[in-house]
């Protein structure tokens, strides 16, 4: 299951992409856009830039912009980073394999094969899906009103 903290990953990263590729957002411009709590969003900010996903600049004219080009994040980066591996159990990941605890044997598990096939699956369309389709199905950037 994706986690809160995922889709506001997401959603701030889709905020960055609606931007524009020479724009840059404040914490407070992409929590409001993406309405995601803004303490919470700020220690997922902090993470996506250590992971080289955004750009983090400080100062008076300090915001926050996309390390890449929108159609170079796939959804499935961006939830590895956040969530861990996409599979269901370790014996199926492929980042972070390891025989589950109460395996006996791989070879033999009547579970990994649908694990496996879950994976892949899951794997290929979030691997395929891009910020910039994400940007394109949410239409023009949702500006906070003014104060």
């Amino acid at each position: 299951m994706l986690s809160q903290k995922a889709r506001y990953a997401l959603q701030a990263l889709i905020e960055l992409g609606r931007a524009g590729a020479d724009a840059q957002l404040t914490a407070g411009e992409i929590a409001a856009r993406s309405r995601t709590p803004r303490k919470f969003l700020e220690a997922i900010l902090l993470e996506l830039a250590r992971r080289q996903l955004i750009i983090s600049r400080r100062g008076k004219f300090g915001g926050y912009s996309l390390a890449r080009a929108p159609e170079k994040i796939s959804f499935a980066e961006v939830i590895r980073i956040i969530d861990g591996p996409l599979a269901l159990a370790p014996c199926a990941s492929q980042l972070a394999f390891r025989k589950c605890d109460d395996c006996e044997d791989l070879e033999t598990c009547a579970l990994r094969p649908a694990l496996l096939r879950a994976r892949d699956a899951t794997a290929a369309i979030l691997e395929g899906y891009t910020l910039v389709q994400a940007v394109e199905i949410g239409g023009p950037p949702v500006l906070p009103e003014p104060a």
